[in-house]
């Protein structure tokens, strides 16, 4: 699902009082669409949560993603998680046409 779509799918559950926190890399996007909580990993699109196999990344993300939940003081909050993805290879290969 894009990042724009479940944006507004956690604003409409916000709207009926469920919580929620957006994990993801688009931030313009979703800081577009005004979402409560964003937890934002500068990752390639397509691995919110961490590199293929890294458990620890994995569980370190999806954790800090619940302490937002609790932690956010306003709407609108973003947190930027402080993991790299390793290389920035993937960046240079972002968007090319030339695969």
């Amino acid at each position: 699902m894009c990042h724009q779509t479940v944006s507004l799918v956690a604003r409409t559950l916000e709207d009926a009082g469920i919580a929620t926190v957006i994990v993801g890399s688009a931030r313009d996007i979703v800081e577009e669409c005004g979402v409560p909580r964003f937890l934002f990993v500068d990752f390639p699109l397509g691995n919110p949560c961490g590199r293929p196999g890294d458990v620890g990344m994995q569980r370190a993300i999806v954790g800090m993603a619940l302490d937002l939940i609790e932690s956010a003081v306003a709407p609108r909050t973003t947190l930027q998680a402080p993991f790299r993805w390793g290389d920035d290879d993937w960046r240079s290969n972002y968007m090319s046409t030339t695969a």
